[in-house]
């Protein structure tokens, strides 16, 4: 998984950053836990948008990281992301 740093003090809010990279890059934040502790559910929601977005390499994660959840999980994070993709 990512090995790298975010600078959360430079980084754009969701909000007015809703491009396939900024999504993408919360996944990455949440698949490695370096905002805190791994969460999976944030991180799978993060990267399905990403997809919708047009992150291509976001498919594959999302994938990886399924293979980790329960299905009440992945349901709970496609419901997620239903309802982010709502609001925005």
């Amino acid at each position: 998984m990512f090995q790298g740093h975010f600078n959360q003090d430079t980084a754009m809010p969701v909000e007015t950053g809703a491009n396939g990279d900024v999504l993408f890059d919360l996944g990455m934040l949440y698949a490695s836990g370096r905002s805190g502790l791994v969460d999976l559910v944030a991180a799978h929601k993060w990267f399905n948008l990403a997809a919708l977005k047009g992150r291509v390499d976001a498919i594959a994660l999302r994938r990886e990281i399924a293979e980790m959840m329960s299905d009440v999980e992945i349901a709970t994070a496609q419901r997620e992301a239903r309802a982010w993709m709502t609001m925005h």
